[in-house]
């Protein structure tokens, strides 16, 4: 193959939004802060390096935010086997010269779809590129999971071999506390499925390890990330936690009384409605949480009231719960952001497309609370492929171009490169427009009723031309079938449900063949700022 990698851009896997800030388009800079490149994180660190305290008060707060996420994750880690790597990272964080560099993730079952390695890998090897460039600094790769989403169904199973496998079960609350019984049953199915080879023992181990030896979901993510990124000093991030909400009761105040993300949000939007919103503010962008419940909260004839229960509020009354209890208060996807902020000296997120573009309708609602706007990093995007892929492809004369594109488009295409005759018609149905632009014009000069007739005339000639051209382009589809039945079934190989290799399956399946050097092969290769979609052979 030519080349091992395609631009994001011309990938054809990106929406209009995303391909208009990669390109840097003018008309978009007023959605973000900085530009991600090696050079702009040093304005960057200079200005969270100010502003990392809350409100413009002391650099007092800044040690005291500090020293509370610092016990926090010694907490959480405390019944972790911990790399030294994490555990200086962690210690760092007490120095105001280390800066986070933060993704984040939900808690898919088994890690879920492929670019769960990708956010993470692009993490730490950003963090590696910064320390190269600032080594005054200390940076410090973040995942900081989302343990209080509590849509289930977005991650109760994961792909293996096109199968999906499900974790079945009821869930009302916070995914993160949910408990992790009954997935014994499910791992003796899927042990099943995977064999009994070296790697596939180590899968059924690390599974074993995580979802049977830990009581709830938020514990048994942190120990798989841990297992599979621990060794390269990843901290994991649960923020569901009293302490770390206590640092964000001002703007959890605000958002009750002062409704601040509703109305900043709702103005970026009206600026950016060419493009597709991605997410849409409430008046309150705020949860309710206890272990079986999040739902939202509603401001109602002066009452605050928890959608979908009788549980109700006066003003005095939530705010004096805000008080006592922070941690029953859980940020929607518009608040999250700004709580990710305010409790790490974060110098970027790394997200999918779908994550910056909602982050693209943030940056006035940060400006009004005062907090520094992280710079937004698309993350990276991979497609694993075998020598025996590349080959086949090869040997079918395939550009990297030709297997992302359209499976339609790219059967049409090669139709007409194997035809020995060209099926386009364009230069007949040219030449019939020219023989009816005369005709046209022969019957403006004579009589014009005549228009009519010989404007349907060209209609029906042009379609017969065109019902031509369809019919022999399936006619030499069928004669070419055993070729292009190949290429249908390498891109089949290579982009499963006719979608992103990354969006369907699952790390393991790449796993059982090529153990650890799955890991270590992406993180020697990937390039986070480099604005390439990486087709990656395995084992070279």
């Amino acid at each position: 193959m030519p080349t091992d990698c395609i631009s994001y851009q011309n990938s054809g896997y990106f929406s209009p939004l995303m391909n208009d800030y990669l390109n840097q388009k003018t008309e978009l800079q007023s959605l973000y802060h900085r530009f991600p490149t090696l050079e702009n994180f040093e304005e960057q660190i200079e200005e969270k390096k100010s502003n990392f305290n809350d409100n413009g008060n002391s650099n007092s707060n800044d040690n005291l935010k500090r020293q509370t996420l610092v016990s926090v994750l010694k907490k959480q880690y405390a019944e972790l086997t911990v790399s030294a790597e994490t555990s200086n990272h962690i210690e760092l964080l007490n120095q105001p010269n280390t800066f986070t560099i933060t993704t984040g993730h939900q808690l898919n079952l088994f890690s879920g779809p492929l670019y769960f390695l990708y956010k993470i890998i692009s993490t730490i090897n950003l963090t590696t590129e910064l320390k190269a460039k600032y080594p005054d600094y200390n940076f410090i790769p973040v995942y900081w999971m989302a343990t209080e989403d509590h849509d289930f169904e977005e991650i109760n199973y994961f792909s293996f071999k096109g199968k999906k496998f499900h974790w079945n079960r009821d869930s009302k609350g916070p995914v993160g506390r949910l408990s992790t019984e009954g997935l014994a049953d499910f791992l003796e199915i899927y042990a099943l499925e995977i064999g009994s080879s070296t790697n596939a023992n180590t899968l059924k181990k690390l599974f074993e390890d995580s979802y049977l030896n830990h009581n709830n979901l938020a514990d048994a993510t942190r120990y798989l990330a841990n297992a599979l990124f621990g060794a390269h000093g990843l901290v994991i991030l649960d923020a569901d936690h009293q302490d770390l909400k206590r640092s964000f009761i001002p703007y959890i105040k605000d958002e009750l009384l002062h409704q601040t993300s509703f109305k900043a949000v709702t103005e970026t939007i009206e600026k950016i409605k060419d493009y597709s919103i991605q997410v849409n503010p409430r008046e309150i962008n705020l949860f309710y949480i206890e272990d079986d419940l999040r739902e939202r909260i509603i401001f109602e004839n002066n009452i605050y009231k928890v959608n979908h229960t009788k549980i109700e509020f006066t003003e005095t009354e939530i705010l004096a719960l805000l008080e006592s209890n922070p941690e029953k208060f859980s940020p929607n996807v518009i608040m999250r952001p700004l709580y990710q902020e305010v409790i790490l000296p974060n110098l970027c997120y790394i997200g999918g497309g779908g994550e910056i573009a909602y982050w693209f309708e943030l940056k006035s609602f940060f400006a009004a609370a005062k907090v520094t706007f992280p710079t937004l990093l698309l993350r990276n995007s991979v497609l694993l492929a075998t020598e025996k892929q590349n080959k086949k492809a090869d040997k079918l004369n395939l550009t990297w171009s030709d297997l992302f594109s359209k499976q339609a488009a790219l059967v049409n295409r090669i139709t007409q490169k194997l035809s020995e005759f060209p099926i386009d018609f364009s230069e007949q149905k040219e030449a019939l427009k020219k023989q009816f632009e005369a005709l046209l014009e022969l019957a403006n000069h004579t009589d014009k009723s005549f228009l009519g007739a010989v404007k349907a005339q060209e209609v029906k000639q042009t379609k017969g031309l065109e019902t031509l051209e369809k019919r022999l382009l399936i006619a030499q589809k069928r004669k070419f079938h055993d070729e292009l039945q190949r290429i249908i079934d390498l891109q089949n190989e290579l982009f499963p449900n006719q979608s992103l290799q990354e969006r369907q399956a699952n790390f393991s399946e790449f796993y059982l063949e090529n153990g650890e050097h799955l890991i270590s092969q992406l993180m020697n290769q990937l390039k986070p700022l480099e604005q390439n979609f990486n087709i990656i052979t395995l084992g070279i």
